[in-house]
């Protein structure tokens, strides 16, 4: 998959290309890239996942939980598994956010990039003042010969799916629902760093992931997971917090492999989330902690043998 991260777009082959952000890689954004990889195979066409970097939110500051579901290498990574054939991060400044929406549409998408098929949501808009919409979209696309596809809400439980809901249900430790709406169990991908091995002395050595710092990372508490290590997937435990027990301050992720002894210091590691065990809590020492932790061990065990981690029992 070719990556571009500058204003250097412009394409030798036409394209089929879906606009928009993309944070998660949520169910609605899976409809959008489906229809533009049918597109790209139907005509012959470079399939184009066309977003935004930074995220425009953190530039206006108009969201309330302001981290990414999926940091930049995650997201690169999923496209990548997705089969996109190009990756667009246009770069994404004051001035870029006051372009003219019919110009952006005409020497950006359509010029540059040769675009012609172009996929977008259902409420898609863009350009400054958020003018661009569908029906200019459609009226630029007929000068150049493109087709516009509107692609209608993806609704899942009766709400539609969006980012917004699925940050709101990670810091609302409904991991469940937020996996669901992305369609594959959100993870923390990130480079394991050596901690303060107390976990080791209590015989629950932890793996402490580094995850990126514009990261959204589940609300605080242990969660039941699995770990891929150089390829190979393990059961595991995750603590998201501070460990007040052992009077930690700063807010870490800490995974405890099972049956897994190796030295992975400085190694990537991805760890997906399945279930929500229980709230983090300050112990009367490491004893009692140890004790928690055996239960919690138990916890996780089981719920990889129940019902409701069968439907992602075949990919995990």
């Amino acid at each position: 998959m070719e990556h571009i991260t500058n204003q250097e777009i412009s394409q030798n082959r036409p394209t089929a290309v879906t606009l928009g952000n993309f944070d998660g890689i949520h169910l609605g954004h899976r409809a959008l890239i489906d229809i533009t990889k049918r597109s790209a195979q139907k005509y012959n066409l470079k399939s184009v996942v066309f977003s935004f970097s930074p995220h425009p939110m953190f530039l206006f500051g108009n969201r309330k939980n302001l981290a990414l579901i999926l940091s930049i290498d995650e997201k690169k990574q999923l496209l990548e598994e997705l089969g996109i054939d190009i990756y667009v991060e246009y770069p994404f400044t004051s001035d870029f956010a006051s372009t003219d929406p019919e110009d952006f549409a005409a020497d950006i998408i359509f010029e540059k990039m040769k675009c012609r098929v172009l996929v977008v949501g259902y409420d898609y808009h863009f350009g400054k003042g958020a003018r661009g919409d569908y029906e200019l979209l459609k009226s630029v696309g007929q000068r150049y010969g493109a087709q516009v596809i509107r692609v209608p809400s993806v609704d899942l439980y009766g709400e539609r799916v969006s980012s917004t809901r699925i940050r709101e249900a990670l810091v609302n430790h409904d991991i469940k629902l937020a996996n669901d709406l992305l369609t594959e169990p959100y993870f923390v991908y990130g480079r394991v760093s050596e901690g303060r091995r107390i976990g080791r002395r209590m015989n629950f050595p932890t793996a402490n992931i580094i995850p990126d710092v514009k990261k959204l990372l589940p609300a605080d508490g242990v969660y039941a997971t699995k770990t891929v290590v150089k390829g190979t997937v393990y059961l595991s435990m995750t603590n998201v917090g501070t460990n007040p027990t052992v009077n930690g301050s700063t807010r870490t992720v800490e995974t405890n492999i099972f049956g897994f002894s190796g030295n992975i210091y400085g190694e990537y590691i991805k760890t997906y989330f399945f279930e929500y065990l229980r709230g983090e809590k300050k112990f009367s020492g490491v004893e009692e902690l140890s004790q928690r932790l055996e239960k919690d061990k138990i916890n996780t065990k089981n719920y990889f043998l129940s019902d409701d981690f069968k439907k992602w029992s075949h990919k995990y």
